[in-house]
This record gives C-alpha cells, structure tokens and sequence, in this order.
C-alpha cells in the first residue's frame, strides 16, 4: 500500500463529530480501510472517461414509465375487502404514538 491518505487522528477526530466510542483497534483498522478506498479511487481518477457517457442506470434503459391514465378507483368496498380492520370507511391501525399530556 502507497502513502496513508488518512491517519489515525482524523479518524478520532470523525469518530468524535460522529459520536463513535471507536476503540484503538477499530480506529487503526479504519485509518488502513479508509486509506485504501482513497488509494483505489485515485487509481480510478486515473482512467480516462472523456468518451464515456455518464448514466443513471446500467442497462439501456430510457423511459420505462407508462403514460400517466386516469382509471376508475377500486371504491372502498374492495380497498377494504381485506383489511384486518376497518369501520366501514376507513383502516384501523394499532396506535403507536402518545397523546400529547399523556392522554
């Protein structure tokens, strides 16, 4: 491995701003894993990629999206139909969140 990129007291210091209890071993190892990922992405850097077009996606791929159509809705009776449980209009879901004042 070429010269560290990162050392081992911008590790600590990271690891301090992101509230990481890191211990000597873990910010040694990252100092290594951090300093090669910086190593391989200027090996990177170093590819010419003038010609090459950039993309959001692997395959060629262009517009996979179906044309925006208004349809008829399901109606409730059959958005309910399945529902573990409902009031006739609506689902009824487990209440996760507390009242403000404990109600």
């Amino acid at each position: 491995m070429g010269q560290k990129k990162i050392d081992i007291e911008q590790v600590r210091q990271v690891a301090k701003l992101s509230r990481l209890d890191l211990s000597e071993d873990e910010i040694a190892q990252f100092s290594g894993q951090l300093s090669a990922i910086l190593e391989y992405i200027e090996k990177l850097n170093q590819l010419d990629t003038s010609k090459v077009e950039p993309l959001a996606h692997c395959l060629p791929i262009n517009n996979c999206l179906r044309e925006d159509v208004v349809k008829q809705s399901l109606g409730t009776e059959k958005t309910l139909a399945n529902a573990p449980q409902s009031d006739g209009q609506f689902f009824i879901v487990p209440k996760i969140l507390e009242e403000p004042g404990g109600l």
